[in-house]
């Protein structure tokens, strides 16, 4: 096994939890509001990268690997290759992104939900004495 190839394999993984990330990283926030913020850049990237034509950097960086090793880039992209038909069948994946858009919407509220009625020591201590 090439160095390449070992390091096309962990940019796979990398990306793999970026898209849990993506999809699960909002109940972080229900722990770590400030994640929120982190949560929201990925989400938005991963918006963006699929409705516009802006190549993913993991998905350029696992072909630049793939290439020294006399790869060609991934035929149809990252998802294309390692998702669709593989792990969701492709008419599933409206249902599937519904899914997703309703995690990604109950984790905030959540979250939401979570902050706001967590009270600050000071104010606690204000309406018990």
């Amino acid at each position: 096994m090439t160095v390449a190839r070992v390091l096309a394999d962990i940019t796979v993984g990398v990306h793999v939890l970026a898209l849990l990330y993506i999809g699960l990283g909002g109940f972080f926030a229900w722990r770590w509001p400030r994640s929120a913020f982190v949560h929201v850049f990925f989400a938005m990237w991963g918006v963006v990268v699929n409705v516009f034509p802006i190549p993913c950097p993991l998905t350029a960086l696992e072909d630049y690997f793939r290439g020294l090793q006399g790869l060609g880039p991934l035929p149809g992209g990252f998802n294309a290759y390692y998702i669709y038909g593989t792990v969701f069948p492709r008419p599933m994946l409206p249902v599937v992104a519904a899914i997703a858009l309703v995690l990604v919407v109950f984790s905030y509220v959540g979250a939401y939900l979570r902050w706001k009625h967590r009270e600050h020591p000071s104010a606690q201590a204000m309406t018990q004495a």
